[in-house]
């Protein structure tokens, strides 16, 4: 019960009801539960009331002589939006109840609602109301982090205008501050991404747009929360959420920079499948950028024969038949055929070279920049 409770969010409560037997029952027994009560005897005072003091919650009588409570509930929607309302109505009203719940009624109970049900139905709204401030908050504390890195990244990018391999190491640096695993892993996805291209004789700017998206591809991993990109267990759904959204954001924080703009549509891509059920767009075959449908075999290559703390990494040759088994789902088959066409001995030696030798940033990020590829 809320008189359990020191601390209500509910802090005031308005009361409007034309009868004064039920407006001072009502405001006694609540008042006795810890909720503070004010109470008027119509509509339309009611509202000059909520335009001098912010109540917390209003409950008001559906029927009432002069204008009803279905008007005062339109009017607090449209003047007072985030104050909530529980509707009383007599019994045989129910079509008047559901016509509130569909303006914005928070909740509705019969007259005269006994008090158990009441504090609960007020205690619903209060639970409510917490999840919406508790989501408001984490919406202003996400865009302010995302906004705060993505300053910090222009800031450092401003610093080294005179040296795209300088922005590249602090970008990669910027992801490995986050998640450790993460900067060997793009540099790892550069190397098969661009062995892919090279079999599918991409030119030598598109290998390096591929490279430098390849190498970008978890940057938005940025407006993620710890809470949310560490987390030992399983994701809610509501975290997953939140982590798919790091596409969009590597997208809009990467796009703006001029000599990166190409791979920033990779970045988008990463995670799109062929058959359109990847995401952040649903894009499907050639939709997708041919630098992040390459990007998709080399990330699953990496992800399927690496080691991870809950399992051995898999043998090359089932790693291949997976892609194989995945072509025109997850991947495209014309890139899984190039892809296959580097054969087995060369994928080996490749992966065990990168997965045995440490792997030198500055090396990789020169050639991103300014090699050849040829």
């Amino acid at each position: 019960m809320a008189s359990n409770s020191n601390e209500h969010s509910i802090q005031n409560i308005l009361i409007v009801d034309d009868d004064p037997a039920v407006r001072d029952v009502l405001s006694v027994l609540l008042e006795e539960e810890g909720y503070p009560c004010t109470v008027a005897h119509e509509a339309e005072a009611a509202l000059k009331m909520l335009e001098n003091t912010p109540f917390s919650l209003v409950i008001s009588d559906v029927k009432m002589p002069g204008k009803s409570g279905t008007w005062l509930l339109e009017k607090i929607r449209e003047r007072h939006a985030g104050t909530p309302v529980i509707m009383l109505t007599a019994l045989g009203e129910a079509e008047l109840a559901v016509g509130c719940l569909r303006i914005g009624a928070s909740d509705y109970l019969l007259k005269p609602p006994k008090i158990t049900e009441l504090v609960r139905s007020i205690e619903r709204v209060q639970a409510k109301k917490s999840i919406e401030l508790a989501q408001e908050r984490y919406q202003r504390e996400l865009e302010a982090t995302v906004a705060s890195r993505t300053r910090e990244l222009q800031t450092a990018l401003k610093n080294v205008n005179q040296s795209y391999q300088n922005t590249l190491l602090a970008l990669v640096a910027a992801l490995d501050a986050r998640e450790q695993e993460t900067s060997e892993h793009s540099l790892r996805v550069v190397a098969y991404a661009l062995a892919i291209a090279r079999q599918l004789e991409l030119s030598s700017k598109e290998l390096q747009i591929i490279g430098q998206g390849a190498l970008l591809h978890d940057i938005g991993k940025i407006g993620v929360p710890d809470a949310v990109l560490l987390k030992p267990g399983q994701l809610t759904p509501e975290e997953w959420e939140q982590m798919r959204r790091h596409p969009l954001v590597g997208y809009q924080m990467i796009k703006p920079i001029p000599f990166l703009s190409e791979a920033a549509e990779i970045i988008l891509s990463h995670h799109e499948h062929y058959d359109g059920t990847g995401y952040p767009h649903g894009r499907m075959a050639e939709e997708i950028p041919i630098g992040a449908r390459i990007f998709a075999i080399a990330d699953a290559l990496d992800a399927m024969t690496r080691d991870r703390p809950y399992r051995k990494g898999m043998a090359l040759s089932l790693a291949l038949k997976e892609i194989t088994r995945y072509a025109h789902q997850q991947f495209d088959p014309l890139v899984v055929k190039a892809f296959l066409s580097i054969g087995e001995k060369e994928l080996l030696h490749l992966c065990n070279e990168l997965h045995s030798k440490p792997l030198w940033h500055e090396a990789l990020t020169d050639q991103l920049v300014n090699a050849d590829f040829r």
